[in-house]
């Protein structure tokens, strides 16, 4: 058994942009680090024994006040991994939805089908991501059991973490809120996953509203089109 207690990093610009973020290594902004700040506070006096992280610097930067605040982490590095990075969108990472219509609207079309074994060229398909995303899951399981390990990742991780919990399947949109800066606690035991809480948000109630991805408003008919 494991306890992980999942974070989502801070806000980008990209985020409030709801650009394809991907595996593109963008920094936080303003409110990001602030969110940051405020995830280091929530858990400074809790018992965490590990801290790690996905390789890029949004959660880099999002696990440091982490590290700095904890008292059983005290100053000590997050462990760096690329299986925690966010999916991998190939060919329209970084670009805006508008962008990837006007560019590649075949490739969009395909991508609003949901189906867990399409990916856009050069990237990952879900069901790829889920595979890796489970494994790393595994590996953290067999290493550190009995402990309770904080993981800062990236929305899809999150939701592929989600969706395994509640046995969803991997096709069709999102259906979980994934906030930034949220913390969301699941207990591992073998191969289930139960979740102890999730999208809680507490320590930001009073920074400004999130900028939402919503993946069911993508498939609403585009009244530009009308």
């Amino acid at each position: 058994m494991i306890e992980l207690i999942l974070i989502r990093h801070g806000e980008t610009d990209w985020n409030r942009e709801l650009r394809f973020q991907g595996q593109v290594d963008v920094p936080l902004n303003a409110v990001g680090h602030e969110q940051a700040r405020r995830v280091g506070a929530r858990l400074a006096a809790e018992s965490v024994n590990l801290l790690v992280c996905s390789d890029l610097i949004r959660t880099r930067q999002t696990a440091m006040p982490i590290s700095a605040q904890n008292q059983q982490l005290m100053a000590t590095e997050a462990v760096l991994s690329t299986a925690w990075r966010e999916q991998n969108f190939g060919i329209v990472d970084g670009l805006r939805v508008e962008d990837i219509k006007t560019r590649h609207p075949q490739a969009w079309a395909q991508w609003l089908r949901f189906h867990a074994d399409y990916a856009f060229e050069g990237g990952e398909s879900t069901q790829q991501f889920h595979a890796r995303v489970m494994a790393a899951v595994r590996d953290l399981s067999l290493q550190y059991a009995q402990q309770t390990v904080a993981v800062v990742t990236h929305g899809g991780v999150l939701d592929m973490i989600y969706r395994t919990a509640r046995a969803l399947p991997l096709s069709g949109p999102r259906q979980s809120e994934i906030p930034n800066a949220g913390l969301n606690r699941v207990r591992i035991e073998g191969d289930a996953i139960e979740i102890l809480t999730w999208a809680d948000t507490l320590h930001l109630t009073d920074l400004p509203p999130q900028p939402v991805y919503d993946q069911t408003r993508l498939l609403e008919p585009d009244p530009t089109l009308a």
